[in-house]
């Protein structure tokens, strides 16, 4: 059954799109639908925020929730996305933790290239602490390129002399802008979203005409990584981006992170917005809410933060 599910699902993302770049407001809209069809779990409330100056979504269980909090990144190249395109996955860690969730509408490019994207980040992060949170009882988290920003604005909270959080987990995370891994060919065949091109295109976007061998850009190759929480990368094997969680991985453990590499055969980037489609979507969510759950540890109650 599992294999028929991936096979569907592969075939679907494989439908025939427009033949050239498309416009920003294309990429946009088209994202916008396509994340639409992904399941939101029903226990789950959400309302909109203000977090670090920037607008949000508090994402809650239905229910009382447990300490801890989880500062998602949406995915979308930079470029695309928010925090209703990524509620699915939002809204599953929240069902399966219990713990809330702000998913952060950080600026996106060409309008805000590189570094707005991660001074949203800290400035979202340092807010949560600001408010009274304990950075044991926070996670980063996102997926795609929000799962890079999750690394980036964790170095980037270190290198400002704040504690780090209690984790960081990365969905198929954006990690290498210099786009020097061996997946990026070897893998071309299978990824049924993204070609070289694609990349480079809205790549450029983010970068501005800036170098991409920065370690804010490109953390898996170039970052220090001393003192990063420890972290949970997870990929599909049918993406190019693979290598960017294969080689983080490899380099947290060389500086001494606490990382778990968690890779799934014959799925999508970011197959885990497949919950309740895919199985193996559906049990990647469970394992990071294990994750999570062991490392957000604390008795206290949350503070809310002022909108």
């Amino acid at each position: 059954m599992s294999r028929q599910q991936r096979a569907e699902i592969d075939a679907m993302v494989r439908r025939p799109r427009p033949e050239g770049p498309r416009s920003v407001a294309e990429l946009r809209a088209g994202f916008r639908e396509m994340m639409a069809g992904m399941i939101v779990p029903a226990g789950i409330r959400s309302r909109p925020v203000t977090l670090g100056g920037r607008p949000a979504e508090l994402v809650e269980p239905a229910g009382t929730a447990r300490a801890g909090t989880v500062l998602y990144f949406h995915g979308g190249a930079y470029v695309f996305g928010s925090p209703r395109t990524a509620m699915s996955l939002t809204g599953n860690l929240v069902d399966r933790t219990g713990f809330r969730a702000f998913s952060l509408d950080y600026r996106l490019a060409p309008e805000h290239p590189f570094p707005a994207a991660v001074e949203d980040g800290l400035s979202a992060y340092r807010a949560l602490l600001d408010g009274g949170e304990d950075p044991s009882a926070i996670a980063l988290a996102g997926d795609s390129a929000g799962g890079g920003l999750a690394v980036t604005t964790c170095l980037a909270a270190r290198d400002a002399g704040l504690p780090v959080p209690a984790a960081i987990v990365g969905f198929s995370a954006g990690l290498d802008m210099t786009r020097t891994g061996r997946s990026m060919d070897a893998k071309a065949a299978a990824d049924p979203y993204f070609t070289r091109a694609e990349l480079a295109y809205t790549g450029a976007m983010y970068l501005a005409g800036q170098d991409p061998y920065q370690p804010l850009l490109s953390p898996a190759v170039l970052a220090d990584l001393t003192g990063l929480p420890p972290m949970l990368l997870q990929a599909g094997t049918n993406e190019v981006l693979l290598d960017d969680s294969t080689r983080m991985a490899e380099r947290a453990r060389e500086a001494g992170v606490d990382v778990v590499l968690d890779v799934t055969a014959d799925v999508p980037h970011v197959f885990q917005a497949f919950a309740g489609v895919l199985e193996e979507a559906d049990e990647a969510l469970d394992r990071a809410a294990l994750f999570l759950a062991q490392r957000i540890r604390t008795a206290a109650t949350p503070p809310t933060p002022a909108d």
